[in-house]
């Protein structure tokens, strides 16, 4: 079949191609992202892009909107290739990952226990999972003639206290020519079990004192990010850190869209390959941003939900989604990272976060390490507000949790103009009440270009406030505004006139995307209600709530409380810790006791399957409404409503 190249810009990036390929997967193979949030399915209209020359074959989609076709946009997953292309992606269909570096700090710092490597010490609990350990040894004589293996085991015991070694055959290649070479002084690897009967591993023998040079990667798997540090295991320090997109959104921005390909023939090994190129990617630029050498590196933990850490391992997650969701496994052994395709050597350990079930995963396992709560006598509230928000209630004697599909608003799924928090997505609003006219705040501080998922709740939630949308999320009829406009039967605000945004067309919010904002927030809250009455508790009871992951460290507490996402408790009691996962991967990387913990943690926790909870449904049903159908569940702002209602009738009077 005979081969293309399409060019795509403006990246200046070129691909050679078979004829009948879609512009979407050419993308893919080329590196250069497309929003493409429904999987190259044709049904989010997200993958817009202008063929600037060549020929392709179009499959027409409902999903292109009119003003669309006037400017020849097209849909990247529904054209095929005849002839060589020069394609160029509009701002709007761009991911910039460039945000993602800068690890944004939340607004508010938890005060989380296990991260003053001081205190580590002092309590005896700064022994990380893999150790370097200085040896000399005496030289073997006539009369000493141990075997060297033997000899690096006993002189263990005698000078470093360790038992129950067990040495790896790569380690005994090894041994003999370096013990020689270095003149009996040597530094060896040690890999800790998880259990305190378990047997201690040797991985790697170096000539010399190389103990203080020893080094960990920690590794958030996210569906749609991947962040990773470089951890000193000698002080503690994180030297280096990077954050990129996963390679995999392209194929899908939820995980039902992932496990759906890994079902295809082959679709397991590339999502695999996808996701470890990633991870690559993390462990290079981390690296390259050090003066540590790769061979330096010990362990790397990896900490993700239950999808994603099946496709590291590739173990086919098909039956995660399927009833009665059941993964493949919870705990995982220790790992060779070479073994999973990672670019470290051959001794470096990988450790990966065990998971409770389908969709409650390691990296809400490593968030709960990394917050504490399970060390604490308070009761809290733990939320990881995603495309699936992770619940978890408890403290140091009981945890309980579940999993509730939002679905892709947060993230600008199923909102017209909406995307995730790139330069130029408006983050902050807000509007005069008399003019109707907004005041906007862009990520970047540009010209806006889309709604991210922390402007869109602040957005509802000042227009509700005002009086401008009701309970339902529908504009009142009686505004008299050009702002204010209905277009194909459907009422929407214009944010900005086209003149004023980046993609040259009015940037708008609709009522289906309200309505979507409402569903995903019903979903949170509802889950949050469902979970706290099973344990027969109430929201009254909740001593902090802790806001995990990007997006829920970047929410207006006040906002998210306004619409119904939260509940309406003291601003003081909500702690962001951003990260969390990260955080938990981290510390796992600083302390076995982390590991032994999670063991514990996993026994104390019980997991809710809300789809089979029954009151799940009727609570969800009472929260498709701003803020809820029960507004005194919301005392703060029922009082401001009634105070605005009181001033309005005043005025009017």
């Amino acid at each position: 079949m005979a081969l293309r190249k399409i060019t795509f810009l403006p990246h200046n990036k070129t691909i050679a191609v078979p004829t009948g390929e879609s512009i979407l997967h050419a993308a893919m193979e080329a590196g250069v992202y497309v929003q493409a949030s429904c999987g190259g399915e044709g049904l989010c209209g997200k993958c817009r892009v202008a063929i600037e020359s060549g020929d392709v074959d179009e499959t027409p989609s409902e999903h292109l909107s009119g003003e669309d076709r006037e400017n020849d946009f097209k849909l990247a997953c529904r054209c095929r290739v005849k002839s060589d292309l020069v394609v160029r992606i509009p701002a709007e269909s761009e991911i910039d990952a460039t945000v993602l570096g800068k690890f944004m700090s939340p607004r508010v710092t938890a005060r989380i226990r296990h991260t003053n490597i001081e205190e580590l010490k002092s309590r005896g609990l700064f022994i990380p999972p893999v150790e370097k350990k200085y040896l000399e040894m005496a030289k073997p004589t006539a009369d000493d003639n141990l075997a060297d293996t033997s000899r690096l085991i006993s002189y263990l015991k005698t000078q470093h206290h360790e038992h129950r070694l067990v040495v790896e055959l790569p380690v005994i290649r090894k041994i003999p020519d370096i013990l020689r070479a270095a003149c009996y002084k040597v530094t060896a690897t040690l890999t800790r079990p998880v259990v305190d009967d378990g047997k201690t591993h040797i991985s790697n023998i170096e000539p010399g004192d190389t103990s203080h040079r020893n080094y960990a990667i920690a590794v958030d798997i996210g569906t749609t990010t991947v962040y990773g540090q470089l951890i000193d295991l000698h002080s503690g320090e994180v030297l280096s850190e990077h954050g990129d997109f996963n390679g995999q959104i392209s194929y899908g921005e939820d995980i039902i869209s992932r496990i759906m390909i890994t079902e295809k023939p082959g679709g397991l090994d590339k999502m695999h390959e996808v996701l470890i190129r990633s991870i690559n990617g993390i462990i290079d630029r981390v690296i390259g941003s050090s003066t540590v050498r790769r061979e330096e590196i010990s362990t790397i933990t990896l900490a993700g939900n239950t999808t994603m850490t099946q496709i590291l391992l590739k173990i086919n997650p098909r039956y995660i989604r399927r009833s009665p969701y059941v993964p493949a496994s919870t705990l995982y052994p220790q790992i060779r990272a070479i073994d999973l395709g990672l670019d470290l050597a051959v001794h470096a350990t990988a450790l990966v976060y065990p998971n409770i079930s389908s969709f409650v995963g390691g990296d809400i396992v490593s968030g709960i390490m990394g917050s504490g709560i399970y060390l604490s006598k308070r009761l809290s509230l733990f939320i990881d507000i995603g495309t699936n928000a992770e619940i978890v209630i408890g403290n140091r004697d009981w945890l309980t949790c579940a999993a509730c599909s939002a679905g892709p608003a947060f993230e600008g799924g199923g909102i017209q103009f909406g995307m995730r928090a790139d330069k130029g997505a408006i983050e902050d609003f807000l509007i005069d009440p008399c003019t109707l006219a907004p005041m906007i705040r862009t990520v970047g501080d540009v010209r806006p270009k889309g709604i991210c998922g922390s402007g869109l709740i602040n957005m509802v939630a000042n227009l509700f406030e005002t009086g401008i949308i009701d309970n339902l999320g529908a504009f009142h009829r009686d505004l008299h505004s050009k702002r204010i406009r209905e277009r194909d039967g459907v009422y929407e605000y214009v944010l900005a006139w086209s003149d004023e945004t980046q993609i040259g067309r009015d940037i708008v919010l609709t009522e289906n995307d309200i309505e979507n904002l409402i569903r995903a927030k019903g979903a949170i809250y509802s889950g949050c209600q469902t979970l706290l009455e099973e344990v027969g508790l109430k929201i009254s009871d909740l001593d902090r709530i802790f806001l995990a992951g990007g997006f829920g460290s970047q929410v207006d507490v006040e906002k998210a409380m306004t619409i119904g996402l939260l509940p309406e408790i003291a601003p003081e009691k909500i702690r962001y810790i951003g990260n969390s996962s990260l955080l938990g991967a981290r510390l796992c990387s600083l302390t076995n006791r982390v590991r032994k913990d999670v063991v514990d943690v996993m026994k104390k926790m019980t997991n809710f399957e809300l789809s089979e909870t029954s009151s799940y449904m009727e609570h969800y049903v009472a929260a498709l409404f701003l803020p809820h159908t029960d507004l005194d569940l919301f005392p703060k702002l029922k009082s401001r409503l009634q105070a605005r209602k009181t001033n309005c009738a005043a005025q009017a009077g």
